[in-house]
Parts: C-alpha cells; sequence; structure tokens
C-alpha cells in the first residue's frame, strides 16, 4: 500500500469515502466494547481460584512465627510474606514491609507521609514554596493523579527505549532542589512495555540530586509479567545497585501480586534502605495495627515461593499471548505500509502504545466511542492529561474475549485511517 502522505488530493478523498462506508458499518453493529483499562480477563482470574480453597475453617492459622493470623499484630507482615515477596522484588527479606492489598495505596500513603511529616526528619513537604516530581512520558495515569492530587509540579521527562533521558534527568534532579521524585514503572512500562537498560539503571544509582529528600518511586508492577518464555526482558536490582553507588536511601520500590492473584485483594509492599523502613514503621504505627494477615497466609500457601508464581505467571501468559498477537497482527496488517502511526511490540507487560501523527489521538479516540469501543482516554498518559503532539494512545488488550478484541482493533485501525486522511487534507 502506498503511504498516505505519497497520495494525491484526490487519492485521498477516494480513501475517505470509503472509509466512512467502513465506519457506518460499525455504528451499525451496535458493539459495546471496552479497552480502556488494563485488567486481567475473567479467565485469568479464575487461574487463582484454587487460593480460595487453601483456608477454611480447621486450617492451622499460625504464621511461622507462631503468631495467630486471625488477630491483631505484625504491623510489617508476616515472615513468610516477607520471604515470598522478596523473592518477588528480588531483595532480602529484611528490606520489606507487607502493606495491603494494593501497591498504589502504598506511593499514595508515602507521599502523603513525605508532605505531612518529612521523609527521616527533613522538612514536610506542605512546608515548602514548591514541591516537583519528574515523569517520565508517555507513563501511568494514576501515579500523575497522586502527584496532582497533593498539588506537585510535575515535569515530563521523554521515554527512549532504554528507559528515561537520563541526561535529562540526571541535569534536572542536580540543580533543582525543589524536585523531590521521578516516577517509574522499569520494566515492561506502562505504556511502551519498555525496561530500562542496566545504563540507565546504574545512573539512577548515580544520581546526585541536590535535594537530599529526592527519591525514586520505583514501580516494579511487571516484573514477572512476560508473554513469552523468550525473550524476556531483565533489569538490574535498583535497591542494591543504590549501595553499591553510596545513595542507599534513594529509592522506594513497590509491587504487589495484584496481576499475580486478584487485582484489588493481592498483596502489597515496599522495600527500601533499613533508614528507610524504620522512617515509614513511625507512620505505620500510627496508622494501622497491622494489615490483613490471613491474605498473606493464603498467598504463601498457595504460591509457596518464586517458583510458584512464576508457574502462574506462565498460564497468564498463555492467556495474554495470543490477544497481544492479535492486535499486533491487525495493526501491522492495516497500517504498516501507511505511515500514520507506529507502536511497540512488547515482551510483557500489560499494554500496546501506539503513536498517531501528530493532533489526532483524541480524534481517534472519540471517533471509537462514537462507533462503540472506549479506549483510554487520549493525554492520559501525560501529566494534566496533557499530550503536547496529541498522539498518544494507550492499547490495552487483556480485558475483552478476543473475538471482541479482534473487532475493537478492527474498529481501532479503521478510526486511525480515518482521522489520519482528515489531518492531511486539512494541511493540502
Amino acid at each position: 500500500m502506498t503511504a498516505y502522505k505519497d497520495r494525491s488530493k484526490e487519492e485521498l478523498l477516494q480513501e475517505k469515502s470509503q472509509l466512512e462506508a467502513q465506519y457506518k458499518e460499525f455504528q451499525g453493529k451496535g458493539l459495546k466494547l471496552d479497552m480502556s483499562r488494563g485488567k486481567p480477563s475473567a479467565a485469568q482470574l479464575d487461574l487463582s481460584m484454587g487460593m480460595m480453597d487453601v483456608l477454611d475453617s480447621f486450617t492451622d492459622l499460625k504464621c511461622e512465627a507462631g503468631i495467630d493470623c486471625r488477630n491483631y499484630g505484625v504491623m510489617d507482615g508476616i515472615p513468610e510474606a516477607k520471604r515470598l515477596l522478596g523473592e518477588l522484588i528480588e531483595v532480602p527479606a529484611d528490606n520489606i514491609i507487607i502493606y495491603g492489598n494494593s501497591s498504589l495505596n502504598v506511593m499514595f500513603d508515602v507521599v502523603s507521609h513525605a508532605f505531612t511529616h518529612g521523609i527521616m526528619g527533613m522538612t514536610p513537604w506542605h512546608k515548602l514554596d514548591k514541591v516537583k516530581f519528574l515523569c517520565p512520558v508517555p507513563g501511568y495515569d494514576r501515579h500523575f493523579a497522586i502527584t496532582e492530587y497533593f498539588g506537585v509540579e510535575m515535569i515530563n521527562v521523554p521515554m527512549t527505549p532504554q528507559g528515561p533521558d537520563m541526561d535529562l534527568v540526571e541535569k534536572l534532579v542536580s540543580e533543582d532542589e525543589a524536585i523531590k521524585g521521578i516516577w517509574c514503572v522499569p520494566k515492561y512500562s506502562n505504556p511502551q512495555g519498555y525496561t530500562y537498560s542496566d545504563e540507565t539503571v546504574r545512573r539512577f544509582a548515580a544520581l546526585k540530586p541536590a535535594a537530599k529528600d529526592f527519591r525514586i518511586f520505583w514501580d516494579n508492577a511487571y516484573n514477572v509479567h512476560h508473554l513469552y518464555d523468550e525473550p524476556q526482558d531483565v533489569i538490574l536490582e535498583l535497591l542494591s545497585e543504590c549501595e553499591k553507588a553510596g545513595n542507599p536511601d534513594m529509592v522506594y520500590k513497590f509491587s504487589s501480586t495484584s496481576k499475580i492473584s486478584f487485582p484489588g485483594s493481592g498483596v502489597a509492599a515496599i522495600s527500601a534502605s533499613k533508614a528507610n523502613l524504620d522512617d515509614l514503621r513511625t507512620h505505620l504505627t500510627i496508622q494501622t495495627i497491622g494489615h490483613d494477615k490471613l491474605n498473606q497466609l493464603r498467598h504463601v500457601r498457595y504460591f509457596k515461593d518464586i517458583h510458584g508464581i512464576e508457574t502462574q505467571m506462565k498460564k497468564h501468559a498463555e492467556i495474554l499471548r495470543p490477544k497481544f498477537e492479535a492486535v499486533l497482527e491487525i495493526l501491522d496488517r492495516e497500517l504498516g505500509d501507511l505511515e500514520i502511526g507506529t507502536w511497540t511490540k512488547p515482551h510483557g507487560g500489560y499494554f500496546i502504545s501506539f503513536e498517531s501523527l501528530d493532533g489526532c489521538a483524541k480524534a481517534i479516540v472519540a471517533k471509537a466511542k462514537e462507533a462503540g469501543v472506549v479506549m483510554t482516554g487520549a493525554g492520559a498518559t501525560y501529566p494534566y492529561k496533557k499530550d503536547p503532539h496529541d498522539s498518544n494512545i494507550r492499547i490495552a488488550p487483556s480485558f475483552p474475549p478476543i473475538d471482541e478484541l479482534v473487532q475493537a482493533t478492527e474498529l481501532f485501525v479503521l478510526c486511525v485511517k480515518l482521522v489520519s486522511v482528515d489531518k492531511l487534507l486539512e494541511n493540502m
């Protein structure tokens, strides 16, 4: 197929007429399809149903430390849960605090603690004239929502296939004491599916921030979420790299079992240096007597160790992989030669990132919605929902059944073509 930019006005008008006829056909189907969030499908949730049978009224509900998990106590997690999540996060159990059901909740709490009481005895952020965060873009909308909620000024940092633009990160954090943190999804990033290179991780560990309370918010949400047996992305462990670089306190690592077991009913954790964890415990001792130990026990007895988690993740991949491949096949077939978009081909995670022609993303998403397909809002992958190029669209293949996913993707590429033709005709 000839690229749209190489076609004459007459050829584009003819193409537009054909595309509009196809679009009317889709509108007549009365579709109600949802590709807006990276939620596991019902088939994926079924994989963990055996966990519901692990505990019953006859089960010994004492953890290995001899503590009755039905009762109060153990503020920072039972030992075996620390060990399991430590294997998942790739840190010693001593460097972990177990929280409740949501890593997003943990991130919110950590930011809130920094605002109200400060980090490790330093000035609470609410007393400062300005607090800023670096935000690799495109990125995770819920990260940006937290910092926006607290009135933090967010600064865009472009992503590359190796991770954030580290020249810019190093420059900004070294020059501005108001920059207190950076959001990161370092492995199979949301939405591009990129994994930070060894060099990027080492440069993070060696940062020389002007602010002593600067922290890297390292959300390793997709550490074991591979789509393939081979290739699988591998990432350096940041906490140990920070220790080697003489910056042991510079990172908070977050993780959970949300997309391993049950989203919203998993186990979340933070890993950090002893000094950081001691600081967080002063907050936790007031906030809670302890999180859900029965859920911690349930997860440990079901998965047992990291090998149990890895076996589970292979089953998730068997469900997810055909969906990703179906979307990518349609994108390649329908848009591959037209030069009106580019997209990522991730080895893991939950998303495909699509880049349209500048100024087209909002119109594409709106057009898809008019014909019955809801996608992540254009701009959502940027702070304040402001994509400066209006070009990024996050595709979430995980939730719909594959037949619906194929229909939704076929409509999506049709909308990409229609909006792109209109954009090119405008400029003629």
